[in-house]
């Protein structure tokens, strides 16, 4: 066991590696040290500045889920964008659950959204579940807002991968899509532009979304 993995297990709760597992299909139980993410928050912002911190960073796969979720935090505290970005794509590849891909999100990313929209392009198509799912989600993130374009719906529309988590992710942002840019994207929803999977889970959470109106809802509702 290395040093840091010592540090972690000194947070380890046992129940809530349980409970994590749970959450988190196809990570076993025992790669699972049960940190609980506030925790892990605290620590990630005090490695830092730990001479092992970027030694950590290389040495990839890491053995335990809470790694992941550590580097991912690592990830989205990086102020320089090319570093960021670098560091992204060096550790997409190992992402493995929607946990580990959730978490990252950083802030550096909005400082140039016309570099970060080609690398969500890039993102997006990719064949990697997480990959694609984490493009979506800076999509989603950084261009529903002041930065949107009906072309950005096309994005989301195009994957085509059967993964759970892929579809799911799809389902989020048209969901966050229609409370925030809906005469851009019901159109999706009207004309049926989407797998009827996705279509009905896109329906049901905007329904379940307190930033679509009473009288959306009802319409959204004649479309199912």
């Amino acid at each position: 066991m290395t040093s840091l993995q010592e540090q972690l297990f000194a947070f380890r709760d046992p129940d809530y590696a349980l409970f994590t597992a749970k959450l988190t299909p196809g990570i076993p139980v025992d790669h699972i040290i049960g940190i609980r993410v506030p925790q892990l928050r605290k620590f990630a912002k005090s490695f830092r500045s730990n001479p092992l911190h970027e030694a950590f960073l290389q040495q990839l796969p890491h053995a335990y889920f809470d790694e992941n979720m550590l580097h991912g935090l690592l990830i989205s505290q990086m102020k320089d964008m090319d570093t960021c970005l670098e560091a992204t794509d060096q550790f997409l590849p190992y992402v493995d659950n929607w946990a580990v891909c959730d978490i990252m999100s950083p802030k550096v990313f909005a400082k140039d959204k016309d570099r970060l929209m080609e690398k969500i392009r890039e993102w997006s198509a990719s064949e990697h579940t997480y990959t694609c799912r984490f493009g979506l989600e800076m999509l989603m993130t950084h261009f529903l807002d002041a930065d949107f374009c009906p072309e950005y719906l096309k994005l989301p529309a195009a994957v085509q991968l059967e993964d759970y988590y892929a579809r799911m992710m799809v389902s989020w942002f048209f969901a966050t899509a229609l409370a925030k840019q809906w005469d851009a994207t019901i159109g999706y929803i009207e004309e049926r532009k989407l797998s009827p999977w996705i279509h009905k889970k896109t329906i049901q959470k905007a329904c379940e979304s307190f930033r679509i109106t009473p009288d959306q809802k009802v319409y959204l509702k004649t479309l199912k």
